[in-house]
């Protein structure tokens, strides 16, 4: 899918949603993450997302974000920032997306907690330089079109000594050029991670509710492209994932701090 067609189809995506998820159902939009009977504790409200929240979960708990300031560009329906903001004790979230219609709902259903939704350019990041601890990607990069822009913009944005912490999934002949992309720019990688088993564990044992929220919310002659797009079991999404075709990559990069000129 080129990136101008991708663009149009996330564009209906989130008008869609947006239409006829009349009761806020859908907040996350990633594939999940399961590592066999591991469970993280969530409350009551928050269960029907464990799998996507266990993502958050673990993307997160890799550096120390208790107290930090933290950016997720690609927040999407805010879900996973939510999480984060809830559990794991920020300073201040803040989250940014391309699509506003995504954002007009973050601000709708998350106005009771302290946060930040912003409608912005993953890739022209409209903050002050050094102004967050911790820059959190999820589901998104694939679709940025210049991803060299988004790092440069993201190393700008963050503190001397901050993270970017970058889960996505790639086709196999693109994963040596995010990998080139990662050697360019100034980060020090600190963790590279194939978590494809995980989130296929995540996938097969959540398909059976999201089909039921497709079924729920969706016409027929879209419930098809709505599991495809959701990769649940025996989709052609899913199949990639069990092939190898698509691998899942989690990365955890630091900006060092700027070496001080000799005298």
């Amino acid at each position: 899918m080129s990136e101008r067609i991708a663009n149009v189809f996330f564009r209906l995506l989130y008008w869609y949603i947006s239409k006829m998820d009349k009761k806020s159902d859908i907040t996350f939009m990633n594939y999940g993450y399961s590592k066999g009977s591991h469970e993280i504790a969530l409350h009551e409200i928050d269960k029907k997302n464990k799998y996507p929240a266990q993502l958050y979960d673990y993307v997160a708990n890799n550096v120390d974000i208790k107290g930090k300031d933290v950016l997720e560009v690609g927040c999407g329906r805010g879900g996973g920032l939510s999480y984060i903001n809830r559990y794991l004790s920020p300073k201040t979230v803040t989250g940014l997306d391309l699509n506003s219609r995504a954002i007009k709902f973050c601000q709708k259903n998350y106005s009771g907690e302290k946060n930040t939704f912003l409608q912005g350019n993953a890739q022209l990041l409209k903050f002050e330089s050094n102004s967050f601890d911790v820059v959190i990607n999820v589901e998104s990069s694939h679709r940025y079109n210049q991803i060299s822009k988004f790092l440069e913009e993201v190393y700008r944005v963050l503190r001397p000594g901050g993270y970017l912490l970058l889960a996505d999934f790639r086709v196999q002949d693109q994963i040596a050029i995010l990998n080139e992309r990662l050697r360019n720019a100034n980060f020090k990688v600190v963790t590279t991670e194939i978590i494809t088993p995980n989130v296929l564990e995540a996938l097969m044992l959540s398909s059976g509710d999201t089909e039921k929220l497709i079924k729920k919310i969706a016409p027929k002659f879209m419930q098809g492209i709505g599991k495809k797009f959701a990769a649940t079991e025996g989709t052609p999404t899913f199949n990639k994932f069990v092939s190898h075709e698509f691998e899942y990559l989690f990365f955890v990069l630091t900006k060092t701090p700027a070496l001080r000129p000799c005298r």
